[in-house]
């Protein structure tokens, strides 16, 4: 099921996440060992979290990264499905038919 449009996962690191552990955005990089510029982006939702970062975040005992980089996919794919695009006709008309070769 799609969900119209899911929050970006960095939104939930910076509303629930760190007012939870009661750090700062540059006491949870240190910990991570992350750049906190790119965190700052992350969490302003204007980078994705990587694989790398959801690692270390699961590491870290905050969630599983699985779920950081599924929050990612539905918020990227939504936001691509809401840029204009020329329309794509499907290759194939069915699963069972080939083009001739």
């Amino acid at each position: 099921m799609t969900m119209y449009n899911p929050p970006h996962p960095g939104e939930a690191l910076r509303l629930d996440v760190l007012p939870a552990l009661g750090i700062s955005l540059d006491a949870l990089a240190a910990h991570l060992g992350y750049s906190a510029r790119r965190l700052r982006q992350v969490v302003n939702c204007h980078a994705p979290i990587r694989a790398a970062l959801a690692h270390r975040l699961e590491l870290a005992g905050l969630g599983t990264a699985r779920q950081y980089l599924a929050e990612q996919q539905a918020w990227s794919l939504w936001q691509a499905r809401q840029r204009p695009h020329l329309p794509i006709a499907p290759l194939y008309q069915s699963s069972f038919t080939r083009p001739a070769r």
